[in-house]
């Protein structure tokens, strides 16, 4: 990918990038939605993702360019405000400017920045969080600084929340962040901390990317943002973080079964989390999968956030040899799935998964195989 950056950079703005930057795609492995209600969760750094390049400009113009856009988007220095329409893309960057000059971090006034991908999109493995650590990353360090990480990751969570308008929680930029290869990241959002959870050997993923996507998903993330909150209002905590499955049961009379189900999911997750943890540290690789399949039966019947297609590939899934378990990954209504597997993965047993589904929904969904990766990082130009 850095090839190929280099030799867009070239193409667009007519010299090379003096500073490049990379930051992985994740899976969110357990954990969903767990984060905005400060919970803990459970996520993987990739081996693909987003690499950005950027040089300096005297005349204090900005301009944002993609290997996935025709068009260069350009502001000056005023204070920027959000873009819209087909410009939108480049709010994840000029957010994580604003951001980090809001906490101080030095940026540079002017400069010509390009990003190239090798993440599919819509895929739910959180494009737009990579892209805003390599953006954050490699700005900052064109001004002369590198940020802690976690102030890296905190404005990255900032910039999507505020700027681009997204009420995320820290997941996707923690584990762009923090992650490490052959580990997972594990965040307790409160605070947030954040520390590594060793993955047993001889595992890898599978990743089957649906390419649906429900029409009104953010609506639908949202409002299921707005669900929780109000869930936990209704039941005298400010989190539902601040609620085991007991506390829940002790405290839910009078709850809609609505909001009963929103939480009972989250509260439900978190326990999960926890279990997975102990799990993969004891090396019981079975249990974990088991975790994994119970939280994607949660989300279908709790949190409404599958779909069909997601709950198919689950059912195949869970009856394919050499699968540990299998769960939608990321925000839900549409994407993709995860499945924990042995190592070595036979081939065919993803081909016979991929034509089960063709042949019930029409069209053959994406397969990837992704190994762990380390965070975001600064690249040798």
């Amino acid at each position: 990918m850095k090839s190929e950056l280099r030799h867009r950079f070239r193409s667009v703005h007519g010299r090379e990038p003096a500073v490049i930057a990379r930051a992985p795609g994740r899976i969110e492995f357990i954990g969903n939605h767990t984060d905005y209600n400060g919970g803990t969760v459970l996520g993987a750094a990739i081996d693909r993702g987003v690499w950005v390049g950027v040089a300096p400009r005297v005349d204090g113009r900005r301009r944002f360019a993609s290997a996935a856009m025709t068009e260069v988007v350009e502001t000056g220095t005023d204070a920027p405000r959000p873009f819209a329409g087909k410009d939108a893309w480049a709010n994840y960057p000029l957010g994580m400017i604003v951001s980090l000059a809001a906490a101080g971090v030095a940026i540079p006034a002017g400069f010509d920045f390009l990003a190239v991908s090798d993440l599919p999109p819509g895929a739910g493995l959180s494009s737009s969080a990579a892209l805003e650590l390599a953006s954050g990353l490699a700005c900052a360090r064109l001004a002369g600084v590198e940020p802690p990480r976690g102030t890296l990751v905190r404005a990255a969570r900032h910039a999507e929340n505020h700027f681009v308008g997204v009420p995320c929680g820290i997941l996707d930029q923690a584990v762009s962040g923090f992650g490490r290869r052959g580990h997972l990241v594990h965040i307790d959002c409160r605070g947030p901390d954040f520390m590594t959870v060793p993955l047993p050997p001889g595992t890898g993923f599978r990743i089957f990317n649906t390419h649906t996507r429900h029409a009104l998903v953010d609506g639908l993330y949202a409002e299921r943002h707005r669900e929780c909150g109000e869930a936990a209002r209704a039941l005298g905590v400010a989190l539902l973080a601040d609620l085991d499955p007991a506390g829940l049961k002790a405290r839910s009379r009078g709850l809609s079964e609505g909001l009963l189900r929103r939480a009972s999911h989250v509260v439900g997750e978190i326990s999960r989390v926890a279990a997975c943890v102990a799990a993969l540290r004891a090396g019981r690789i079975d249990d974990a999968g088991r975790l994994l399949t119970a939280s994607h039966e949660s989300s279908r019947t709790c949190f409404e956030n599958s779909t069909p297609e997601l709950d198919f590939l689950v059912e195949e899934l869970a009856r394919t040899p050499g699968v540990f378990g299998a769960r939608l990954t990321g925000g839900g209504f549409g994407g993709a799935v995860m499945a924990l597997v042995a190592e070595p993965f036979a081939p065919e047993s993803a081909e016979r998964v991929a034509a089960a589904y063709a042949e019930r929904f029409g069209a053959r969904p994406d397969v990837l195989a992704v190994s762990t990766a380390d965070g975001a990082s600064l690249e040798t130009p």
